[in-house]
């Protein structure tokens, strides 16, 4: 069959045009397109067949889709062939087009060709020019990298002015009002004939002013001073930017992920998007993944060290979460992943581009919060739905008896250790001269009690104590006779 299609010469010799219909434009070709694809049958396709039926109605329709041919007999009541033939034919005519079909230059169909080719591309994939979270990712890697520079940027300013005013840097704690107050003043000893009202306070321009008479730093040079103010410059000019970097993230995730960003807010959504490579991907996740995704490191050390694993990543940083009690966090944040997951898909696989889901399971999720937290706190005060149980009253007699179970100073034991014991005791007990008498054991309420043996021993001890004194006693008696 190939070789009859080598040529458009040989083309032409095996089938000819019979019919050829025009579109109005691309929208049109992209819904034929669409239908075609999924096997359905578009208007312009079924009046063409209806002129072609009412004129040869005993001829075989061949179709390259053996879906189509099935609808198309169904509805048209046309018979219709589809085999491995009719394929190679249709492959053959696709691949001579150009010769079948007069009057169209290659050049313009080409186009035609791939402009049609691009918007079935974008229908199939339901892709959308505006949803570009390329964008987002290098948005939020800059500014985390714009966030790092601010921070080494304004260490090494404070420092570097500070041996000059070091005073400064504990009235002023806000870096950009401490940038701006330097490129202003410059020099110390400028600050009191300077004007920084529109910059501090009444307050604290006083107390900046006190301070610069007799502040303890050191005097530097012009050349320094220019150099620290050039710094201060490059300070302001990158929170500037960055503000405005900020500014087109939000808008940018409003119009890509608006419910993602309604749930978590624009700079943690944003970080899951990067952390996932893009939004497709991230609709890949479960919500499980959504909740650790950035915890990889101590989620595979947990696992190796068969500890519990970690109950949150990136989304630890959401309002919602960050709102809650540490003992609540665990279980906001495996709620909010789970909303935040389908907030994602809705995002990335939905045609609609509104908030309104987001703002829906936030609301649900507020409410949750605020049930827990309500309960842990009835748990405690006792107030709300759940009354405080009344204890009940045992009388307490003020009188004090006295507790003989503080007389015995032998520790507490097991039966098992008290029997081992006991038989070890009599064992190795020396055998004297004067019989000792068995020591009972007393079993009460089911404990078994050691004869107290230290009593005998006290008592032989009070008597030969006894025995001395008397002795002496008699000693003294005779002495003080003689």
């Amino acid at each position: 069959m190939w070789k009859e299609f080598e040529t458009p010469e040989k083309a032409n010799k095996i089938v000819k045009l019979k019919h050829f219909e025009k579109f109005q434009d691309t929208t049109e070709a992209l819904a034929a397109s669409t239908a075609l694809v999924e096997g359905k049958l578009s208007k312009n396709l079924k009046k063409v067949l209806k002129k072609i039926a009412a004129k040869e109605a005993h001829e075989q329709l061949a179709v390259a889709d053996a879906k189509l041919g099935g609808v198309i007999k169904d509805k048209l009541n046309l018979s219709c062939i589809h085999s491995p033939t009719i394929t190679e034919l249709m492959r053959g005519i696709r691949s001579q087009i150009e010769g079948l079909i007069t009057g169209l230059p290659s050049r313009e169909m080409a186009a035609m060709c791939l402009g049609l080719a691009h918007s079935l591309s974008r229908y199939k994939l339901k892709f959308s020019a505006d949803k570009v979270d390329t964008m987002i990712v290098q948005a939020i890697s800059l500014l985390d990298d714009l966030d790092k520079e601010l921070n080494n940027y304004i260490m090494r300013c404070r420092e570097w002015y500070g041996w000059h005013f070091p005073e400064l840097g504990k009235i002023i704690t806000d870096n950009l009002t401490y940038c701006k107050c330097l490129r202003k003043v410059g020099d110390r000893q400028n600050f009191a004939s300077s004007d920084l009202s529109e910059i501090l306070s009444e307050e604290v321009e006083a107390e900046v002013k006190a301070a610069a008479e007799i502040s303890m730093g050191t005097e530097v040079s012009e050349e320094d001073i220019n150099n620290i103010l050039h710094l201060c410059n490059q300070v302001i000019e990158i929170s500037e930017y960055r503000n405005q970097l900020y500014e087109y993230l939000q808008n940018r995730m409003m119009a890509i992920a608006p419910n993602v960003t309604v749930m978590v807010g624009e700079l943690v959504g944003a970080r899951l998007i990067s952390h996932a490579g893009s939004l497709l991907n991230l609709a890949k996740h479960a919500a499980s993944t959504v909740q650790i995704l950035g915890a990889e490191k101590a989620l595979f050390r947990a696992l190796k060290t068969r500890r519990d694993t970690p109950k949150y990543g990136l989304i630890y940083h959401a309002s919602l979460v960050g709102q809650s009690t540490p003992k609540n966090k665990g279980k906001i944040s495996r709620m909010l992943a789970a909303k935040t997951a389908l907030a994602i898909r809705y995002d990335a696989f939905g045609e609609d581009s509104s908030a309104e889901m987001g703002i829906e399971n936030r609301a649900k999720l507020e409410a949750r919060l605020r049930h827990l937290e309500e309960r842990g706190i009835r748990k405690i005060s006792g107030t709300g739905k759940a009354l405080a149980k009344t204890e009940k009253y045992f009388h307490k007699s003020e009188i004090k008896t006295y507790d003989p179970s503080g007389d015995s100073t032998l520790p507490t034991l097991s039966k098992k250790r008290k029997f081992q014991e006991v038989s070890e005791e009599q064992d190795d007990e020396p055998k004297v001269g004067v019989k000792a008498k068995k020591a009972k054991i007393v079993e009460v309420k089911g404990c078994f009690e050691l004869p107290l043996l230290s009593n005998l021993y006290l008592s032989f001890s009070i008597i030969r104590q006894y025995e001395k004194e008397n002795q002496m006693r008699k000693k003294i008696e005779t002495d003080w006779g003689n």
